[in-house]
């Protein structure tokens, strides 16, 4: 989904309290709804924002649900982006 490392993942999980998967009887993880919403913001702030691993703990400490709403309008735009070139390539 986020075309990174599964290691990535597993070392954010280490760093950032905020995901927490719940492991079966194998130690697959199994990630809730809420827990890739997290990933998702700490790749949002750490790849696409460029920010290191502590200053993302920190905005997340800060300012989560501004990062959350900021993300989800960043999401709306690309959706609308995406629709306006479908539709300009099909009129072409």
């Amino acid at each position: 989904m986020f075309h990174v490392a599964p290691s990535l993942i597993r070392f954010w999980e280490s760093e950032f309290d905020i995901i927490q998967p719940k492991k079966n009887r194998k130690g697959n993880r199994q990630f809730t709804k809420e827990d890739i919403e997290n990933v998702k913001t700490i790749f949002h702030l750490v790849k696409e924002k460029g920010f290191t691993l502590q200053g993302a703990k920190e905005m997340l400490k800060n300012d989560q649900s501004s990062i959350k709403d900021k993300m989800e309008l960043i999401d709306s735009l690309r959706k609308v982006r995406q629709f306006l070139t479908e539709m300009r390539d099909k009129l072409h």
